[in-house]
């Protein structure tokens, strides 16, 4: 059996909080300070630095100043793990470490109108599932989730849906195979290896038909 790359995505019920800015970019996803790092795990309490914090950070600072007017900061949303977005979310650079620090904060899914193309595909490649959504329904849920009481959306990613707490229903597309990658928890090598036994027939009938390819 191939294990997992990364936790499955089948069905998943959490808090929605709401970045209400549009071109959001992968420097300020994760600032370019903290890709010194040798490491693919924490970044995410470097989440949004500049936004979070009112202080300089670096890597290993721990006594940092928030920023009470940035919206991860905001008690409604401190246990959320779907984040709500603008048009164009993850622009900039090609950096993989943007999503790590999402999905290391805790976050499983984004809504947003549109992505771009490499922070798209280095989502399912990670197990974060980024959700695209038409532009009006999105304001809607912009508008449920600013309220006083935090609004919560059930994404089912088996039946592509989408559900909120105030009522808001929705389904979105998902090419297949992204959707079973999630829905296994495999990663491009995972899903490779799922083919190992057609791969090892095919490299011994390679050697035996051309043997002075290989040298022993």
């Amino acid at each position: 059996m191939v294990s997992t790359a990364f936790p499955v995505f089948t069905r998943h019920t959490g808090i929605v909080v709401p970045l209400d800015r549009a071109n959001v970019d992968t420097d300020q996803i994760i600032p370019k300070q903290f890709l010194k790092s040798i490491k693919k795990t924490g970044f995410g309490e470097n989440l949004f630095d500049s936004w979070r914090y009112q202080d300089e950070g670096n890597i290993g600072k721990t006594d940092r100043i928030i920023n009470p007017e940035f919206v991860l900061n905001d008690p409604r949303y401190q246990e959320a793990s779907i984040l709500l977005a603008r048009r164009n979310f993850g622009c900039g650079s090609s950096r993989e470490h943007a999503v790590w620090a999402i999905l290391q904060y805790g976050i499983r899914c984004v809504l947003a109108p549109s992505y771009a193309d490499i922070f798209y595909n280095n989502s399912f490649n990670n197990g974060l599932l980024p959700i695209e959504l038409e532009e009006a329904l999105i304001d809607r849920l912009f508008r449920e989730a600013i309220q006083p009481s935090p609004m919560t959306v059930e994404v089912d990613l088996a039946q592509q849906t989408i559900s909120s707490s105030g009522g808001i229903a929705a389904t979105f597309d998902i090419d297949a195979t992204r959707k079973h990658r999630l829905m296994t928890g495999m990663d491009n090598i995972a899903l490779t290896l799922e083919h190992q036994t057609l791969i090892e027939e095919f490299e011994l009938t390679h050697r035996q038909r051309m043997p002075w390819l290989f040298s022993d």
